[in-house]
């Protein structure tokens, strides 16, 4: 693969993202920056066809870029724009006044203007935090036999959940309750927790099980709501209007997102383009995910990114999730940087 082949990948990927057409050598050799015979372009078209990049999907035609021609595209010959000034601005007023929203507020703006702005399918998912751990449990009365039990992590998430007892609790029942909590819950990492787990503190408070086993079984479900990672997508019927993807497997997979929570949570720090072809649980053949991750206060927070065909443009959407992404950590850690200004380097595409 010399330098010149590159290229003429390079220039292949970019016009068949434009037009949607089977690229020539006419169409290439037309370009400022190939300085080459259409000859020269054939042979290496030919060349690159043999490598796996491109293919020929009828005799006559011209070529476009296989999954791996893409892949290549994407991890070592794209060159990405900068937003301007104009284009960030706009992204702000999408995702709305930031005194007036809420975390869940901004991540579902951002994922309803990614689906705006790239007619794509987007998608947001809130990652199990395998690595957090249990910060505070709180029980808090709040009416006649009505307790609120508030439960935080290490990473910022927060469950309640209202419960209802057969009797009001004391003031010593209260404390012995928090106690126990506390010894045995702070500091536990989330992954640990179980309800084998938690049928053996109810039995081992012994006197107290009858009483305060609702509010144990309560926060035995807030932690099962913790480690699910939940998915939420916006414009999933834009994935019909694409000619490219199969319509059974759309279905199948807007039926299943679920199944997406595993390849969302693989995501890594940097923007990821991901195909249909390389992932089996990723259930639409001839597709692309590009995914980043947004954190809160250092940690894992989420994935959001977009879904469509491979033939979308790269070069418009990934600066558009690597903005969101910034965005919405600035926003959700209260960081004190500006965050309209986009890193000078920033990490790569990654598979």
């Amino acid at each position: 693969m010399d330098d010149r082949k590159l290229k003429i990948l390079a220039a292949v990927v970019d016009e068949y993202l434009r037009t949607g057409e089977p690229v020539g050598s006419k169409a290439i050799a037309g370009l400022a920056d190939i300085n080459v015979s259409s000859a020269t372009i054939r042979n290496d078209m030919a060349a690159l066809e043999q490598l796996g990049y491109l293919e020929q999907p009828h005799t006559s035609a011209g070529r476009v870029p296989t999954f791996l021609g893409y892949r290549l595209y994407i991890d070592e010959l794209m060159t990405l724009p900068e937003l301007s000034d104009e284009e960030k601005s706009r992204l702000d007023e999408m995702l709305g006044d930031k005194e007036n929203l809420t975390e869940e507020l901004i991540v579902q703006n951002a994922v309803t203007a990614l689906s705006e702005l790239t007619q794509c399918t987007a998608v947001v998912s809130t990652s199990a935090p395998r690595f957090s751990v249990i910060a505070k449990v709180e029980v808090i009365p709040t009416g006649k036999r009505l307790y609120v039990i508030l439960l935080i992590t290490s990473n910022g998430s927060i469950k309640n959940k209202a419960c209802r007892l057969e009797f009001d609790l004391s003031h010593e029942q209260l404390d012995f309750f928090t106690h126990y909590i506390e010894e045995n819950l702070s500091g536990i990492s989330v992954d640990e927790l179980s309800e084998e787990m938690f049928d053996k503190m109810i039995t081992a408070m012994s006197a107290y099980m009858v009483t305060l086993s609702p509010l144990v079984k309560g926060i035995c479900e807030l932690s099962a709501d913790l480690r699910h990672e939940e998915i939420t997508m916006s414009g999933e019927d834009k994935l019909f209007s694409y000619g490219d993807l199969d319509k059974m497997e759309v279905v199948r997979f807007i039926e299943h997102k679920d199944a997406l929570a595993d390849l969302l949570g693989e995501a890594f720090s940097g923007i990821q383009v991901k195909f249909g072809s390389e992932n089996n649980s990723f259930v639409i053949g001839n597709s692309s995910m590009i995914l980043s991750k947004y954190r809160r206060h250092g940690r894992e927070a989420g994935s959001i990114g977009i879904i469509g065909p491979m033939r979308v443009d790269y070069k418009k959407i990934i600066p558009y999730v690597e903005y969101f992404t910034q965005k919405i950590t600035a926003l959700i850690s209260e960081e004190e940087e500006d965050p309209k200004l986009l890193p000078e380097n920033p990490d790569p595409p990654h598979k």
